[in-house]
């Protein structure tokens, strides 16, 4: 008994220890990340040339779109660490707020793309659409789309039982919206079908590119670097996409510190 109790007392300072080492890597980290991306848009309002550009705009507007989804992360985090806790009807915003910018994330990666295959295509003819003025109308549509995905998800969330949305406190993460298989199902299909057609959005923008780069033969080099852009959003792109692995890498890791909990268990006994 007394080397269970032992065990126990000791376990609670490793896992302070751990909360310690993550709040410490990743606060820094996200304040350079922060100062970077705060000091880009500075040099983006200061200079008047890339306000005109449709291209640089959108970059800006991917700029806060970043800056919003690491705010918000970060929030999750250290909700998390410090495993607080607080009713639903505060947690929901913060995780719709999430998720829409995540989502936006590859939604402007595609726009960017198709922005570089219409300068190429139609360098003498841009939409309207894609003026440097008019361009809003792309980024307020961008953020509608968005938004839909989480609004559906959120909608069709079945009430859990013993949970009041008003008053019971909850750990602020998906699994407090996410209860129903259904609703998990209906998640991963939407989300793998939002991925995909961005994914064949930037595929056909570079192949096309790359065919046009094969007919000029004069500015070669302003297509080759477009083509480059679009290669880019697509890494881009794959890293996002790299966030779906969450879910299988944290229960890689719970598995591996149980395994680890119970072979000192047996060790102790």
């Amino acid at each position: 008994m007394h080397n269970v109790t032992g065990l126990s007392g000791n376990s609670t300072s490793p896992t302070n220890l751990h909360v310690i080492i993550k709040v410490c890597v990743v606060v820094p980290f996200f304040s350079i990340f922060l100062f970077c991306i705060v000091l880009m848009l500075y040099i983006f309002a200061s200079n008047r040339h890339f306000m005109d550009s449709t291209r640089y705009i959108l970059f800006a507007f991917m700029l806060v779109n970043d800056t919003l989804v690491m705010l918000s992360s970060v929030l999750l985090f250290l909700l998390a660490m410090g495993q607080s806790r607080f009713p639903i009807v505060f947690c929901a915003p913060l995780l719709f707020f999430s998720t829409a910018s995540f989502l936006n994330t590859p939604l402007i990666l595609a726009t960017m793309s198709l922005e570089r295959y219409v300068s190429i295509m139609y360098p003498l003819q841009c939409p309207p659409a894609w003026r440097s003025d008019r361009v809003w109308i792309i980024l307020l549509c961008l953020w509608l789309i968005s938004c839909v995905l989480p609004t559906v998800d959120f909608s069709i969330a079945g009430a859990r039982p013993g949970v009041d949305v008003l008053s019971t406190p909850v750990y602020c993460n998906p699994v407090a919206l996410n209860s129903s298989p259904v609703q998990i199902l209906f998640k991963v299909y939407l989300n793998g079908l939002f991925f995909g057609t961005m994914a064949v959005i930037i595929l056909y923008t570079y192949i096309k590119i790359l065919l046009e780069t094969k007919k000029m033969r004069q500015d070669r080099a302003s297509v080759n670097k477009a083509m480059h852009t679009v290669l880019l959003h697509g890494f881009q792109l794959l890293l996002c996409l790299m966030s779906f692995t969450n879910p299988i890498t944290e229960r890689l890791l719970l598995l591996n510190a149980y395994y680890i909990f119970s072979y000192n268990l047996v060790a102790i006994k």
